[in-house]
C-alpha cells in the first residue's frame, strides 16, 4: 500500500511539474509576442511621425494639395504600400501633416512663451517667438498656415476644419493675453479680438515679406505690435 501511494505521489508530482513547465513556456511565449508587437507599434509610430513631419515641411513649400503618398515614400526611401498602410488616404496624410505642424509650432512658439507672466509680457514673448519661427524658419517655406489657409479657405472638409481650428486657437491665444494686459492695467483699453486679428495679419505679412527677401519686415511688425502694448495714460 505504501509503495503504491508513493508511486501515485511521484506521478502526480511529475504531472504538476510538467504543467508548471508548460505554463512557464506559455507565459514566456506570450511575453515575447507582446514585446515584439510593442516594438512594431513603436517603430510604426516613429515612422508615421517622420512621414508627417516631412509632409509638413513639403506642404510649407508646395501646399497640402501637393502632397502624395508616392512622393513622400520616394523622398524618405520607404515603400509606397507601407506609407499607404499608415495613412490610408491623402486626406488623412494632410491632416497628420497639419497636426504635426501644430505640435511643432506649439513647441517653438506657445510653450516657450508660457513661462512669461500673463498679459503684456507673454504677448511680447509670443510675438517674438513667432518672428523667430518665421525667420529661422521652423518649416522650409516659412509659416505653415500662411502657406495653406488660403488654399483651403473655400474648400469645405476635414482639412479646412483642421487648419481653421489651429488658426482660431492662435487668435484666441493672442486675444486672451491682450485681455489679461487690459485687465491688469498694463495697456490701454482695446478690442482684444480686433487687436489679435491685426497682430496676426501683421505677422503673416512679415512672413510673406521674409520669403520674398524684403528688408525690415520684422522691424515693421515689432513697431505695429508695440502700438498695442502702449501703457494707458
Amino acid at each position: 500500500m505504501s509503495e503504491l501511494a508513493d508511486e501515485r505521489s511521484g506521478t502526480g508530482a511529475a504531472t504538476e511539474s510538467g504543467r508548471g513547465t508548460a505554463r512557464t513556456t506559455d507565459a514566456a511565449g506570450t511575453a515575447g509576442t507582446a514585446g515584439t508587437s510593442d516594438r512594431r507599434l513603436l517603430r510604426g509610430a516613429q515612422t508615421r511621425q517622420t512621414i508627417a513631419r516631412h509632409a509638413a515641411d513639403v506642404a510649407s513649400l508646395e501646399g497640402l494639395s501637393g502632397l502624395s503618398i508616392g512622393r513622400l515614400a520616394t523622398d524618405l526611401g520607404l515603400s509606397k504600400s507601407g506609407v499607404q498602410t499608415l495613412f490610408v488616404t491623402k486626406e488623412r496624410l494632410q491632416i497628420a501633416a497639419a497636426e504635426c505642424a501644430r505640435e511643432a509650432f506649439l513647441d517653438a512658439v506657445v510653450r516657450p512663451a508660457s513661462i512669461a507672466p500673463r498679459g503684456a509680457a507673454r504677448l511680447r514673448s509670443l510675438t517674438e517667438h513667432w518672428i523667430a519661427y518665421a525667420e529661422t524658419p521652423l518649416f522650409p517655406g516659412g509659416c505653415f498656415w500662411a502657406a495653406n489657409l488660403a488654399d483651403f479657405d473655400s474648400r469645405p472638409g476635414k482639412v479646412r476644419d483642421t487648419l481653421s481650428r489651429h488658426h482660431q486657437d492662435w487668435l484666441g491665444t493672442l486675444s486672451g493675453e491682450l485681455r489679461e494686459a487690459v485687465d491688469a492695467g498694463e495697456i490701454a483699453d482695446l478690442d482684444a479680438e480686433l487687436a489679435a486679428f491685426q497682430i496676426d495679419a501683421v505677422l503673416t505679412a512679415a512672413n510673406i515679406a521674409l520669403r520674398l527677401g524684403a528688408d525690415g519686415a520684422t522691424a515693421k511688425a515689432r513697431r505695429v505690435i508695440d502700438g498695442f502694448l502702449t501703457a494707458p495714460r
